[in-house]
């Protein structure tokens, strides 16, 4: 990249690769970016639009950001979940593109995948933070692909579990994930051979990342004083969380109105076990004081993470300003 390139001069946008974005972005980073991010929800604006095709569907999210100066974000996500099975091609893929939000210029083509796994992990490090009780030690997380590992490394930076069970229909993936990780956190991490129900009962905090459509964790399961992050629920037909367990919980949701469409909040409200106006908040106004977290040790709260497009925008902020000042990415004229 040319090395006269700064981020208000306008000499072409810049292409980042998963690679680029690999080695730009760190877990840590994200964490505090999108922390950030949630503090100043409040002057920013979201969307999101959807379409379902045969065999997976897209998810079309945009936002705006005040930082340095005003960006704006759109992200174009594929998910086709029996991409597993066909070689080399990943669950999720797709590309964000960033813009100048106050002459709409392009500033950055940039590879999804790091990024919504990135931010997807760091945003239920950030509620946990707000939201778990401060002595949580044990841990369940349940489903081990690429979103469970990222969602174990994002909360023991936050909370410091003493034991993390995780859970997987396919063992060996699990197995895979806690010989991968127990040396490197240096937590001790068991692997669920037997009953789920058995873990979340001893557990503090709770994570599910699964592509469910049927309840996973059940309300009877689950002890007084429990955080839960709820994370792969992001269409209607998509659950993890029983609606009862919901509704018997303080819920505090990434987007009100995303997660009464697509989110375990939206079965709550289906089956008439909640309105929205049960759900205690949005994690952006816990973030920023404007309205309590925890009240009490024995306070049960379910996370209800969607994945909003403020959490792309601050993540995609941070890749292009650190592409920038380390000259990285490939520099091209679209106009041309």
């Amino acid at each position: 990249m040319d090395a006269s390139i700064r981020p208000r001069s306008y000499s072409g946008t810049l292409l980042l690769t998963r690679n680029d974005v690999a080695q730009l972005l760190s877990l840590d980073e994200c964490i505090e970016a999108v922390e950030d991010a949630f503090r100043m929800q409040h002057d920013s604006k979201t969307t999101i639009a959807g379409l379902s095709v045969s065999g997976g569907g897209f998810h079309i999210k945009a936002a705006t950001l005040e930082l340095d100066r005003p960006y704006f974000a759109a992200k174009v996500n594929a998910n086709f979940p029996s991409n597993r099975m066909r070689e080399g091609l990943p669950t999720i893929q797709g590309m964000i593109a960033l813009c100048d939000a106050e002459n709409g210029y392009p500033l950055a083509l940039i590879d999804s995948i790091e990024i919504t796994m990135l931010r997807t992990g760091a945003a239920s490090a950030v509620a946990a933070k707000h939201l778990a009780r401060s002595n949580s030690r044990i841990a369940t997380i349940v489903g081990c692909g690429t979103q469970g590992r990222v969602q174990l490394r994002a909360l023991a930076r936050v909370c410091k579990p003493e034991l993390v069970h995780i859970f997987d229909i396919d063992t060996a993936r699990a197995e895979e994930i806690a010989a991968e990780i127990q040396p490197e956190l240096g937590i001790e991490i068991q692997v669920i051979r037997g009953l789920l129900e058995d873990a979340i009962r001893a557990s503090d905090i709770c994570v599910t990342c699964t592509p469910s459509k049927q309840t996973l964790v059940r309300k009877e399961w689950v002890k007084p004083g429990t955080f839960l992050a709820a994370v792969g629920a992001d269409s209607e037909d998509k659950q993890e969380i029983d609606p009862q367990l919901m509704a018997s919980s303080k819920v505090v949701v990434d987007v009100l109105d995303q997660c009464a469409a697509i989110g375990d909040l939206h079965h709550a409200i289906t089956q008439g076990f909640m309105t929205r106006s049960d759900v205690h908040g949005e994690l952006a106004d816990v973030v920023a004081s404007r309205i309590t977290g925890r009240e009490s040790q024995d306070e049960t709260i379910v996370f209800d993470s969607t994945g909003t497009a403020l959490e792309d925008v601050a993540a995609a902020v941070r890749v292009y300003r650190k592409a920038v000042s380390a000259h990285r990415g490939l520099l091209v004229d679209l106009a041309n």
